[in-house]
């Protein structure tokens, strides 16, 4: 009995053919690369910064007048796989200040390094406001 042979094909444009691995799957190393943009980091940690039970949205107003609401702001720097965050937000208050900017910190590094792989050096936090938190009004 012989076995019927598998011919892998060549590229074209006179390149050469990547190694692979088992199975006819290329190999993890010849894949390419990763690059997540700081604008990602920088949108994740704003979401996940305004979902942190004790974040409040800030009024925004021109003139004195209200345009809507601002949430938190992030300025992201990245050396390598870290990064340095500066957070501007507001707070819920009465409000455990100090125990929401821990949580925050915690829920932040823990979601940009299971969503990006990146590890979260320091992140500083600026509280703008200390804003009575919302209430539902129930008819």
């Amino acid at each position: 009995m012989t076995a019927a042979a598998t011919a892998h094909p060549q590229p074209t444009g006179g390149g050469t053919r990547r190694d692979t691995a088992p199975g006819g799957a290329v190999d993890p190393d010849e894949r390419g690369r990763l690059t997540i943009h700081p604008t990602v980091l920088r949108k994740i940690a704003e979401h996940t910064a305004d979902l942190t039970p004790g974040t409040v949205c800030a009024p925004r107003t021109m003139a004195g007048i209200g345009i809507g609401d601002t949430s938190t702001t992030a300025t992201v720097t990245v050396t390598g796989q870290r990064v340095d965050l500066h957070l501007e937000l507001a707070l819920g208050y009465p409000g455990p200040v100090r125990a929401t900017v821990d949580l925050l910190r915690r829920r932040i590094s823990d979601e940009l390094a299971r969503c990006t792989g990146h590890q979260v050096r320091s992140i500083t936090v600026t509280v703008t406001a200390l804003l009575p938190e919302p209430t539902s009004r129930l008819p």
